[in-house]
């Protein structure tokens, strides 16, 4: 089989140009895609780490090495929960919340130029193809 034959190569090749297109707007805002996805996902009343490990989809090491760079980048700050200390919430710095807003900015007029340019049926259709995609990938399991 090809690779393109596959459904996950086109997932993976139109995935892969997206992000490399939000990481080339992005640097010019000192900041990567997966920092602005991180930066919109945190809300004014903070995020739980373990909400944002779930929402990526990251390993604990990985999310520790992202979070670290954001505080040296004055993004965030934490604050542990006065009730549990093993609890900590993430909070934007003010600097933090002037990229979360470049970073809807930039998703904003993308997602505009994509939907100036495909259809509301092709989108529709897309989005549910995807959900579906995403829902017998969830169930799959291996046949040997």
């Amino acid at each position: 089989m090809r690779p393109e034959d596959t459904i996950d190569y086109f997932l993976k090749i139109t995935w892969q140009s997206v992000a490399n297109k939000y990481n080339q707007i992005a640097s010019a805002y000192g900041i990567t895609q997966a920092l602005g996805y991180m930066l919109i996902n945190i809300h004014e009343d903070g995020a739980a780490v373990s909400a944002i490990a779930a929402l990526l989809g990251v390993k604990a090491t990985s999310l520790s090495r992202m979070l670290n760079n954001m505080q040296d980048l004055g993004l965030i700050y934490r604050e542990s929960s006065p009730e549990d200390k093993r609890s900590v919430k993430i909070f934007l710095t003010p600097l933090g919340k002037q990229k979360r807003q470049v970073a809807k900015e930039v998703v904003r007029s993308f997602n505009e130029y994509l939907n100036a340019r495909i259809s509301e049926t092709e989108r529709l259709q897309l989005t549910e193809t995807l959900k579906k995609i995403n829902e017998l990938t969830l169930g799959y399991e291996e046949q040997k």
